[in-house]
């Protein structure tokens, strides 16, 4: 954007972020201009299209144009926003311009978000499903590298007695326990699922481990598979096993680090033999450090 003769900024004729020139001519900083970014790379990737076509509601509220809501709410997040009403902040000044996109009301994002089902939210997932295949084939993608990915849940707390799904859970507080997979080299967000906030850690593993090898491998993914286990996630690390071992692909563990180990009977000095009987065996640690499971 370069500034006009009345002295206030003004658009390229493209109207699209990637026609953007920024320049500074003050010595104050603008808040919040690395949106500029995120909005090219929308742009790039071709969202708000994308959404329109694979995210249909029906006859119900707000079905219309779902590719600029979703952008808006997607802006408002990189903004700092963590509540509807946030997304005020990008109807500030020219702010939509710089975002190629027109920015919704808060009160229309939140009919919008109110008419998703399950099912719906099945249709953002392919959408995000389609977009990390577009970058990936860019090259942002491991290729045939290794792709080592990380399995966790978190806690996300909420407020309000209507929020549903929210619930108590080990944290004792209100919110959501989703489970998560991230890219380990890089942090990229690969698969999501969201669950009630009492679920245990490893309620639906299974299934998300399934879909997240099958998803990986249809973005692009050409070498082998590893997902990793953190210590906390004992069950979730035997369902992600028994999801490898149903699809038919290796599964294997990582050698436990115990914190003390039984020496072998011959190793063992003799000492004062004791009439009293063995109530039973020593206890050893259950939880290994770490577990790998190669899962294509």
């Amino acid at each position: 954007m370069h500034p006009n003769s009345e002295g206030t900024f003004s658009m390229p004729s493209s109207h699209t972020p990637s026609g953007l020139v920024v320049a500074f001519d003050d010595d104050h900083a603008v808040a919040n201009a690395g949106l500029a970014l995120t909005a090219t790379l929308t742009e790039w990737l071709g969202v708000e299209a994308l959404v329109d076509e694979l995210v249909d509601l029906g006859d119900r509220p707000g079905a219309r144009r779902p590719g600029r809501k979703v952008l808006t709410l997607l802006h408002a997040m990189v903004a700092g926003g963590d509540a509807i009403d946030d997304a005020n902040l990008l109807r500030t000044g020219r702010t939509q311009e710089v975002l190629g996109h027109r920015v919704m009301a808060p009160s229309t994002l939140g009919t919008f978000l109110r008419s998703f089902s399950f099912g719906h939210i099945r249709q953002l997932d392919r959408v995000a499903e389609t977009l990390l295949g577009r970058a990936w084939a860019a090259g942002a993608g491991p290729g045939t590298q290794e792709l080592t990915m990380d399995l966790d849940s978190t806690v996300c707390e909420v407020h309000g007695h209507a929020k549903g799904g929210a619930a108590y859970g080990y944290t004792h507080r209100l919110g959501y326990h989703p489970l998560l997979a991230s890219r380990a080299d890089t942090g990229e967000l690969l698969h999501l699922r969201m669950r009630a906030g009492s679920a245990n850690t490893a309620r639906g593993a299974e299934r998300f481990v399934n879909e997240l090898a099958g998803r990986v491998r249809r973005a692009g993914a050409a070498g082998p598979l590893t997902l990793r286990a953190t210590r906390g996630s004992g069950r979730a690390r035997s369902s992600a096993r028994a999801a490898a071992m149903a699809s038919g692909s290796r599964s294997r563990s990582a050698r436990p680090s115990w914190s003390r180990r039984r020496s072998p009977p011959s190793a063992r000095t003799p000492g004062p033999t004791s009439t009293t009987p063995t109530v039973g065996p020593p206890r050893w640690p259950r939880r290994p450090l770490l577990a790998r499971q190669v899962v294509g």
